[in-house]
């Protein structure tokens, strides 16, 4: 059986490998960002985001945290933290999933079959339970996809957003530059 910190090399390299975007922070490897498209044939394709991703030391035996940076306009994402509900990130983790799988399936899914009773974010679950169609023209129009997600605004909006909670709740350094100048505990 290998180390964690094994395992966890091995799971950033693969995504790293993949056809995804991933750009280290704080030149480490428990925390970078992944560039996320939406799923084809859904109300969020066309957009990009950013996604926060850090990697706890007991990875993978305890799930990673995962934040939009960028807004998305979605019942089970914070709008303003970015912070994701998705049971099998927060509750159901298991050491057989990896980074890949976060990415090719768990948060496709989430933008593909949103759960509007369980939700982070009460408008867009009202909205898309009271006039889905108005939901859908929200999340493509102008006010999200248009404005927020991008390819040649994610970088901005991902570093004006890159001190805010993720999906476990747990808060990100206050900035960038701070950090530069400290050793590691």
């Amino acid at each position: 059986m290998s180390s964690p910190s094994k395992r966890r090399d091995m799971d950033v390299m693969k995504l790293m490998m993949s056809d995804y975007a991933v750009e280290p922070v704080n030149d480490g490897i428990n925390e970078f960002n992944v560039e996320f498209h939406g799923p084809k044939e859904s109300i969020y394709e066309g957009g990009v985001w950013k996604v926060r991703v850090e990697l706890p030391d007991a990875y993978p035996y305890k799930s990673p945290s995962i934040g939009f940076l960028n807004k998305i306009f979605h019942p089970n994402v914070d709008e303003s933290s970015g912070s994701v509900c998705l049971d099998v990130i927060n509750q159901s983790w298991s050491p057989m999933f990896d980074l890949l799988n976060v990415f090719e399936v768990f948060l496709p899914q989430l933008l593909l079959y949103p759960n509007p009773t369980d939700p982070l974010n009460g408008d867009a679950a009202s909205l898309m339970m009271k006039d889905k169609q108005q939901y859908e023209q929200k999340v493509k129009g102008t006010e999200y996809c248009e404005l927020y997600a991008k390819k040649e605004s994610i970088t901005s909006t991902a570093e004006e957003s890159s001190d805010e909670d993720i999906s476990d709740g747990q808060s990100t350094r206050s900035s960038d530059d701070e950090v530069a100048g400290e050793a590691d505990p």
